[in-house]
């Protein structure tokens, strides 16, 4: 018996397999050419300078002389440089005083605005402006307000008798000023991250646990923080990768001062590279925070499936 593959093709079937292949390797080029924008994108504007920069962290480049390569020298001045430790706990100080407020001050703002009321949006609107408001703009109208002198806190102050402090001048109240004015920025756009979350959480489950006499309490702790935790993981893993990537609103109000209380990493990588001109010990800095970071997101990613108890 003939075997079907010796068969030959008829001319029909054999155009019809050519005409397959034609219009395979047509919607392959198709789709290079859509997503070819973006992959030219990502290697010219994100791929190259991050191998650029990862070259420059293995080397003593000045900017205005030769760049010579010096190997591991960068990482290894960096772990004996004292400055570099005062600044990563300057970081964490931030980190740990912005992420807990920040959460928990966004979840009680949605818990309150999350209820259908008449005007409840104008409240909505009045905590989101910050988040589309540039941050330069927005620390700029704190730092005078917190200003020693004609600042708009101390002279409220002035009011009841009390004097004011150098806000933005004592080493000891600085950090919590930027602190504080970080989460006001910022805060909005977690509130409105855990509106939409509550909005999802089956109004069954409160009738439920009316029914069976659960108090206020103990409904946002078995039933509200269960069923939004996907959202609180979210939210907090953003909060604190954008913590440890503060620089903006540190540059504007505070110079990494007073006594370097709040110069932050950010801010010691753009001294570095800017002001003191050295491109290498910078880049190697840059790629500590980078390790930092991705420490941080790879504990809280392993830890998830302790924290989220409702995940699809």
């Amino acid at each position: 018996m003939e075997s079907k593959l010796n068969v030959p093709l008829s001319p029909d079937k054999r155009t019809s397999g050519t005409r397959k292949k034609s219009f395979n390797r047509e919607a392959n080029l198709t789709g290079w050419l859509f997503v070819s924008p973006m992959a030219i994108g990502f290697v010219v504007l994100l791929l190259g300078p991050l191998l650029l920069a990862l070259y420059m962290s293995f080397t003593d480049w000045p900017l205005l002389g030769e760049a010579e390569f010096i190997g591991l020298e960068n990482y290894r001045a960096i772990f004996q440089d004292a400055e570099f430790w005062r600044v990563v706990g300057n970081t964490f100080t931030f980190s740990a005083g912005l992420v807990p407020l920040n959460i928990v001050l966004a979840l009680g703002l949605a818990l309150l605005l999350v209820r259908k009321l008449p005007g409840i949006g104008i409240f909505r609107t009045a905590i989101f402006v910050p988040v589309m408001t540039s941050l330069i703009v927005w620390a700029i109208v704190w730092k005078y307000l917190f200003a020693t002198d004609t600042g708009f806190i101390n002279q409220i102050l002035q009011m009841f008798g009390i004097t004011g402090p150098s806000w933005l001048y004592n080493p000891k109240l600085a950090m919590p000023v930027v602190i504080v004015t970080s989460v006001l920025k910022n805060v909005g756009l977690n509130m409105v991250l855990f509106i939409a979350a509550l909005q999802q959480v089956p109004v069954h489950l409160y009738e439920a646990a009316r029914i069976d006499g659960a108090s206020r309490t103990r409904q946002l702790f078995q039933i509200t923080i269960p069923m939004i935790s996907p959202t609180v993981f979210l939210t907090t893993l953003l909060t604190i990768i954008g913590s440890l990537k503060v620089f903006g609103q540190i540059y504007v109000m505070t110079q990494g001062g007073p006594d370097n209380s709040t110069k932050v990493l950010v801010y010691y990588i753009w001294e570095r590279a800017f002001k003191n001109f050295e491109f290498g010990y910078a880049s190697a800095l840059a790629f500590v925070l980078f390790f930092i970071i991705l420490v941080f997101t790879l504990l809280q990613w392993q830890f998830r499936k302790r924290w989220v108890f409702h995940e699809e």
